[in-house]
């Protein structure tokens, strides 16, 4: 089967199981987006809507992330994980916000991803879910995991190079929907160690050697 036949199954399928496919991470803007994904990073989406739930009422934009003590920030952070990182990571980006850009999220993918410890799979899941802009498709674990057992791409390890291939597979009206889906799918269904593979509607033709029917 072509890739340009395997990906409107894939799509024609993805848009039948996840029509709307939001994001887990609860936000109301594209500031709080960038602070949840920030903290998502090895921590389930679960916990950091638990944590952010308080944050978001004290850490308002990005100066107050600023504005105490790296400490506070970090007990704020903790249960995320790895809260000395993340909160390092937080007030450097807070920094550069303020600094160069007034504060405000820039909706430039080549803006965004200059913020420190901003990738272009978190640029592209805050450009296309905060602003509706499809500027990039967010190659998390999910997506590259799913895509690589489909084999819609025969890349292993480089996830820019992984996204170049999607992005010129999929339509570009689509491709936060699809990297939204994609992590929906992978999250329920094409899991990492055990493959909901009875469940999958690409079990007849998945090449993956880790099907289990």
């Amino acid at each position: 089967m072509k890739q340009e036949e395997k990906i409107k199954i894939v799509i024609q399928e993805l848009e039948k199981l996840y029509p709307e496919a939001p994001l887990a991470l609860r936000y109301r803007s594209a500031f709080e987006l960038l602070v949840a994904v920030i903290l998502s990073a090895q921590c389930t989406d679960e916990r950091v809507n638990r944590v952010t739930e308080k944050l978001f009422e004290k850490y308002r934009s990005p100066q107050d992330f600023l504005n105490v003590p790296v400490e506070e920030l970090e007990e704020d952070i903790r249960p995320t994980g790895f809260y000395r990182n993340k909160a390092r990571a937080l007030r450097e980006c807070c920094h550069k916000l303020m600094r160069e850009f007034g504060g405000e999220i820039p909706r430039d993918i080549n803006q965004i991803t200059k913020l420190p410890g901003v990738g272009r799979k978190t640029a592209a899941m805050v450009l296309g879910n905060a602003y509706g802009l499809n500027l990039g498709i967010a190659v998390d674990t999910h997506v590259r995991r799913v895509v690589q057992r489909l084999e819609l791409t025969r890349e292993k390890k480089n996830v820019d190079k992984i996204e170049q291939e999607l992005m010129a597979l999929v339509p570009q009206e689509k491709w936060t929907w699809f990297s939204n889906a994609l992590i929906l799918f992978g999250r329920h269904i094409c899991q990492a160690r055990k493959p909901k593979c009875g469940e999958c509607p690409f079990r007849e033709w998945c090449p993956s050697p880790d099907k289990v029917v």
